[in-house]
């Protein structure tokens, strides 16, 4: 598919498939076109060319409820204009379910929030947290939109997924890694696809089956991320050196993985240095 904005192309003819139950990393540097493929996944830019699908189905001939209730998406900046409390931010992730609510709603708002940590901060209002925080509030507040399985365009059960648009940003070192293995869960043990932005090549090592590489608006790599990162590829897409070392696990596959030290290619001048 080819996306333009404003007369500029910001992705030419990219194409990638992503699978239910598993954890696709999109990859790539500053102005790679990562943000402009997941607002096409997500629904919220069209292609000038191509088509996304979901389930057989043109994403574009979805409704928007009837869409709502397959996917959920974590942006990277989401603003929120009403002083919302924390769990009622969470509880608009059930909306698009109101007219099919299961006995359980309350429940799986609080099942969320306490997957992600934040519980304890449900009476709080949004507004008052700091980025980090609203950041796994907004997990939350997807993760219960795709709870529960749900039926397809067909009355059978559908793929869910969870689209993560560098959703980590925020995040310190230790919700990075309590966020990848709550989705890498959800992908594993409930057949959820999560597609995840992401800038750090050891965390889609760690944590994402397969891999989209872009560079420039196109596709240069995708794959197995264990076959698909390589020293030369990283060098060659960001100008860095990477050396690898062997990392315990668990990665995807139940084994250790490969890990990398970076520096960068070649030494850079500051001009007025003594």
């Amino acid at each position: 598919m080819t996306v333009e904005v404003a007369g500029k192309t910001l992705l030419r003819t990219a194409s990638a498939r992503f699978a239910a139950g598993q954890v696709t990393a999109i990859l790539g540097p500053n102005g790679a076109g990562k943000s402009t493929l997941m607002s096409v996944l997500t629904g919220q830019r069209r292609p000038v060319a191509g088509q996304v699908h979901l389930a057989g189905k043109a994403l574009a001939d979805y409704p928007h409820g009837a869409l709502a209730r397959l996917r959920a998406c974590v942006a990277q900046e989401t603003q929120v204009a009403f002083d919302f409390s924390v769990r009622e931010v969470v509880e608009l992730g059930r909306y698009p379910h109101r007219r099919q609510p299961v006995p359980h709603e309350s429940a799986i708002a609080l099942q969320a929030m306490r997957a992600t940590a934040v519980d304890h901060l449900q009476h709080r209002a949004l507004n008052t947290l700091s980025g980090g925080e609203k950041a796994r509030v907004h997990l939350a507040r997807a993760l219960a939109q795709v709870w529960e399985p749900v039926a397809g365009p067909d009355g059978m059960p559908a793929a869910r997924w969870l689209l993560l648009d560098e959703a980590t940003a925020a995040l310190d070192l230790q919700h990075q890694h309590r966020m990848l293995q709550l989705a890498r869960s959800r992908a594993s043990g409930q057949g959820v696809g999560v597609v995840a932005v992401l800038h750090d090549l050891n965390l889609a090592l760690r944590y994402s089956d397969n891999c989209v590489v872009l560079q420039g608006g196109q596709v240069v790599a995708g794959g197995r991320t264990a076959d698909v990162l390589t020293p030369g590829l990283i060098r060659h897409v960001w100008d860095v050196r990477a050396c690898a070392v062997q990392a315990a696990g668990p990665f995807p596959g139940g084994q250790g993985g490969i890990q990398y030290v970076f520096e960068p290619a070649a030494a850079v001048a500051v001009q007025g240095a003594a």
